[in-house]
């Protein structure tokens, strides 16, 4: 079997699994849900997401030390996991081969000549490590908006899955909504499209882990490299090449992802890899000083210029719900790679990604929207920090979230507080019954709760023409028949109030017999009964299914914001000057 051959066989069953990783990351006990499935293992392999989190956080995730793994193979066999294990790149080449599968060999020369640009890669990965590297606690992790794993764990997660689902229903019972899906797969359809102008685009010219790996390379033991200097240059070398390293010359180390294709298409079998390196490599990556110092300069003044307008202090986002579990603000921006796996195993789908309204620096990380999905955060769903690659959501314990057995004098998790909007609330501004936020609140003691208060309706006062027992008659024919008919309704005369258990158009029937207690009175009131909701703020959680459940379209009448989470305590209710 021709070495291409295996790199095929390598490259089919790491997208397999990738894929198989992607469609298993959901709730449940079936072999096909997560039920101890490895799904974050292509992510651990990846040494941008453990270089990136440790340069930010100074720690190393214990997940993360698979990265070593590639880290040592790299060093030992090139840009092995370009060419044969990352799923991203199996694409590129499969789109690449297809478009330009029919070009000629000066066209196919063409394609695969190394271009300058693609030095572009390094100085965008040394952007992101210098933000990451940043001396202070500001510092911001911005690899995963490009490092080639997370992002098409991301478009996999939020939006080709759910777009399959929507139509087949194949992963999930119910179709999965996600916000800014059509950026995540512009993104993604760009970097796949850009192959049909020159093969293995992303990875040439964008990639960051790409150029990670081409520094690696550098010390690489084993390399393509020539048996001798002879050379009939017939370029056959470089027709299929998907680096575009030039191995008809000097070959470029850093640029060849292992494809191997030189080896099978040397006729003079002169192409060959071996661990004795020789005078025609160019192992190092093509960067001019002042690149790398534009690129150093601009990643370290991005995160002050970033942080101007105190996103982390008193102007923090309180509209901005953080899963439970979630690091403090900036330790979690630290951590988030944005790969969407705490979104794609959430039972109810209310963890969205997030848009550009809170900052580049946010851009794709977990927030919660309940007005999506199925539901809020569930009392007993502590799925997204178990999935976590990097613990930006750190695993938690039932006991720990709902603030029981050791937990319990530190109470429950919150992640925000629900806070009334008295202005669109049925009971308190349209005089209608609704106790739907109480009923759905899940804590008990329950954090909504209501006041019974009767409130004269509008039009509500009625002069009297007839009493016949529980039979009222009244002088106009206003009414609209059964309208009173609800049980909510009461009909005040005097000091005391009856049931209406229905009405026509000039009659009330009540519910007691008002002769038998007070003279006949010439007027009556009709009340509704209401039961006006309060939140407890101390009981309270912040899990939204009240607001997901309020009946009110739109703006919901009652509404969580991020006051009072537990992951920052100086986010309280009151600001620090006011309390005593």
């Amino acid at each position: 079997m021709k070495i291409v051959q295996t790199r095929r066989i390598s490259q089919l069953v790491f997208f397999v699994l990738f894929g198989w990783f992607c469609i298993v990351a959901t709730v449940g006990e079936s072999f096909w849900q997560i039920q101890g499935w490895p799904v974050n293992w292509l992510l651990q392999l990846d040494p941008l997401v453990a270089i990136g989190t440790v340069l930010t956080t100074h720690t190393l995730y214990r997940g993360l030390l698979w990265a070593l793994a590639t880290i040592i193979l790299t060093i030992l066999f090139g840009r092995f996991f370009c060419g044969w294990v990352c799923p991203f790149g199996t694409i590129h080449q499969v789109v690449g081969y297809l478009a330009h599968r029919k070009a000629s060999l000066k066209q196919k020369l063409q394609l695969n000549s190394y271009h300058n640009l693609q030095r572009l890669k390094y100085y965008l990965l040394i952007v992101f490590l210098a933000a990451a590297a940043y001396p202070s606690h500001a510092a911001v992790l911005f690899t995963g908006l490009l490092d080639p794993i997370p992002l098409i764990s991301r478009s996999f997660n939020l939006v080709l899955l759910p777009m399959l689902d929507a139509s087949h229903g194949i992963t999930s019972v119910k179709q999965r909504f996600f916000e800014g899906g059509g950026l995540i797969l512009i993104v993604f359809f760009l970097s796949v499209l850009a192959n049909m102008l020159i093969p293995r685009f992303y990875c040439r010219f964008i990639c960051p882990l790409g150029a990670l790996f081409g520094l690696m390379t550098k010390v690489s033991l084993w390399k393509i490299s020539k048996k001798t200097l002879e050379c009939s240059d017939c370029k056959a070398c470089e027709r299929d090449c998907e680096g575009g390293c030039e191995p008809s010359t000097r070959i470029r180390s850093s640029e060849c992802l292992l494809c191997c294709n030189c080896l099978d298409a040397c006729e003079d079998q002169i192409m060959t890899y071996q661990g004795v390196h020789s005078n025609i490599e160019q192992p190092g990556p093509d960067i001019s000083r002042r690149g790398f110092a534009l690129s150093l300069v601009s990643g370290l003044i991005s995160v002050p210029a970033l942080n101007l307008d105190n996103r982390n202090g008193a102007n923090y986002y309180s509209s901005l719900i953080r899963p439970p579990g979630a690091l403090a603000e900036n330790e979690f921006l630290q951590r988030c790679i944005r790969c969407g796996q705490c979104m794609r195993i959430c039972p109810t789908n209310v963890l969205q990604p997030v848009g550009f309204e809170y900052g580049i620096e946010a851009l794709w990380t977990p927030a919660l929207n309940n007005r999506i999905g199925s539901s809020g955060c569930q009392l007993n769903c502590i799925a997204c920090g178990h999935i976590c690659p990097t613990s930006a959501v750190r695993p938690l314990t039932f006991s720990e979230k709902i603030g029981s057995g050791d937990f319990k004098p530190g109470g429950p998790i919150k992640i925000g507080t629900a806070f009334l909007d008295r202005g669109r609330c049925l009971p308190w501004a349209m005089d209608k019954p609704c106790i739907v936020c109480e009923e759905n609140c899940p804590v008990s003691p329950k954090a909504v709760f209501t006041r019974e208060e009767f409130a004269t309706i509008r039009d509500g006062i009625l002069s009297v023409k007839e009493i016949h027992g529980e039979r009222i008659i009244i002088q106009q024919k206003t009414l609209v028949a059964g309208h009173f008919s609800t049980g909510d309704y009461y009909c005040l005369m005097g000091e005391t109030r009856y049931r209406i258990l229905s009405n026509s158009t000039d009659t009330l029937m009540l519910d007691g017999n008002p002769k038998a207690d007070a003279p006949a009175p010439s007027n009556l009131f009709v009340q509704i009964r209401l039961q006006k909701p309060h939140v407890d703020i101390s009981r309270c959680t912040g899990c939204g299914i009240c607001e997901h459940e309020c009946p009110v379209s739109g703006k919901r009448a009652i509404r969580v914001s991020a006051e009072g989470e537990t992951r920052n305590s100086d986010r309280t209710l009151l600001l620090k000057r006011w309390i005593k």
